[in-house]
């Protein structure tokens, strides 16, 4: 990285945070939705709710080269019956869905966004109606005592989702930007699994400063390592968020979001090294458009339905014989070069 982009990272790390919010800005959820999931091998429809919090500590520090989720925070600690306003509104929407995931834009774990009375009356609010509870945070917050709290409050299957994004330090250090290393969240998943909880982590494909090529092969090389120690692999392309340093090299020419072709290759490679047992799945946000995983939109379609249709089914041979539109060899000629390149 060069010192100019150092220098770009930190300033916007320091323009992120919004103004601290009012006490009705408190009370309104960031988003809601459903989506569909895979539980215990049954097609559901989960639950996804964003609460709005202070958000993570580390985007007030540094933050992460493609994360923009703190523009949807609160921009001050939310209290006890601010969450509880949120997570009310919130519940008038919930259809009993059996798979319910929360997320804070940053860790739900971390007292300083979601104090603990809170986080116990938001696992509450779904014992006895969900099956399946996630939650995500960085490695530090992940604690016996705070696994303890959210099982017991909750009382179903307690899922804890971590940002792993690559097994290799320097990716995680210098195009992530991550504070903590693969080792660090590794030994967050084991503990994880000794609460009585299921790990889960992201994995990230293309972050910046790397090739198309070195991008693949780093997220297959991360299912490999990581898939003993978590029971589910979520492959998360990179996409564009407004005011991150993947935006600025975008816009200057710098980046491309991943090929959807090279998602495909990663799914088809690693779903044959992850270890036994391993859910690997990938859901792109923003797929099919130029702001995210994209080929040239229009095979994108087809090829998002099989991802999905795989990742739910957990039968990647589903990417088999996927039309084989034009696109592909300008993909292949791209990785081609890539590999003639002194850099690559």
């Amino acid at each position: 990285m060069t010192p100019a982009t150092s220098s770009f990272a930190h300033r916007v790390a320091e323009e992120r945070r919004p103004a601290p919010g009012s006490p009705a800005d408190a009370r309104h959820y960031v988003k809601l939705w459903q989506e569909p999931e895979s539980l215990d091998g049954e097609r559901v429809r989960a639950f996804v709710l964003i609460l709005r919090t202070r958000g993570c500590y580390w985007a007030d520090v540094k933050g992460c080269t493609m994360c923009g989720y703190a523009r949807d925070t609160l921009g001050r600690s939310a209290t006890e019956e601010e969450i509880g306003l949120q997570l009310a509104r919130a519940l008038t929407a919930y259809r009993d869905e059996p798979y319910v995931k929360i997320y804070t834009s940053g860790s739900f774990l971390d007292r300083r966004e979601v104090p603990e009375a809170a986080r116990s009356r938001v696992a509450a609010a779904f014992a006895g109606r969900a099956r399946r509870l996630l939650v995500e945070t960085l490695p530090e917050f992940v604690t016996p005592e705070a696994l303890r709290e959210l099982r017991d409050s909750f009382g179903g299957t307690l899922e804890v989702a971590l940002g792993l994004e690559s097994t290799q330090p320097r990716v995680l250090a210098k195009a992530v930007h991550k504070h903590e290393t693969p080792t660090q969240y590794l030994e967050a998943a084991d503990r994880v699994r000794r609460g009585g909880a299921s790990p889960k982590a992201y994995l990230l494909l293309k972050p910046p400063y790397l090739t198309e090529r070195e991008s693949i092969e780093d997220t297959v090389t991360s299912v490999a390592r990581a898939s003993s120690h978590f029971d589910t692999l979520s492959v998360n392309p990179v996409h564009l968020q407004g005011g991150t340093v993947v935006e600025h090299l975008f816009r200057r020419g710098l980046y491309r979001p991943p090929w959807l072709w090279s998602l495909v290759e990663v799914l088809s490679r690693a779903s044959r090294l992850r270890a036994p047992g391993t859910r690997l799945v990938s859901f792109p946000t923003s797929g099919g458009n130029p702001r995210g995983v994209h080929n040239c939109l229009r095979c994108d379609p087809e090829i998002l339905s099989r991802i999905q249709e795989s990742s739910l089914a957990q039968d990647f041979s589903l990417l088999d014989g996927l039309p084989d539109c034009p696109c592909r060899e300008t993909w292949r000629h791209s990785l081609a070069l890539e590999a003639l390149s002194p850099e690559a």
